[in-house]
């Protein structure tokens, strides 16, 4: 059995479009490929409309420790050189080159910090 979010994420959807069009809180694997062999009239519309611009969910993974997890990305996210888990040290990061500038963003995902590493010149 399959969770509702897992489907969600199989089927490129939010979990909101997933409750509203009735996908239930647990569906077999079978169901599962069925809807993406044979997609209903409100996915096909709603992959239609993708504009590719911001995808629906992304895959965070921590570049120190590997911890894994799907999020729907937020507005406010830059294009993210790494994340690693807030409970890191800092001598635990991939090291800064010389001549960049290194930013962090708290509160991405469950416990992510996004880091963007820019040439000095940028920032």
């Amino acid at each position: 059995m399959i969770s509702r979010r897992d489907a969600a994420l199989a089927l490129d959807i939010s979990m909101e479009m997933a409750q509203r069009h009735g996908i239930p809180s647990r569906l077999s694997e079978a169901e599962l490929r069925d809807m993406q062999d044979n997609p209903p009239a409100w996915l096909v519309q709603s992959r239609a409309n993708r504009t590719g611009k911001r995808p629906v969910w992304v895959h965070l993974t921590c570049a120190v420790c590997g911890y894994s997890e799907a999020i729907r990305p937020k507005k406010w996210w830059p294009d993210f050189s790494f994340v690693y888990c807030g409970t890191h040290r800092n001598s635990d990061l991939p090291k800064l080159f010389l001549g960049e500038v290194r930013s962090e963003y708290e509160g991405v995902g469950s416990r992510f910090v996004g880091v963007v590493d820019v040439p000095e010149s940028k920032a």
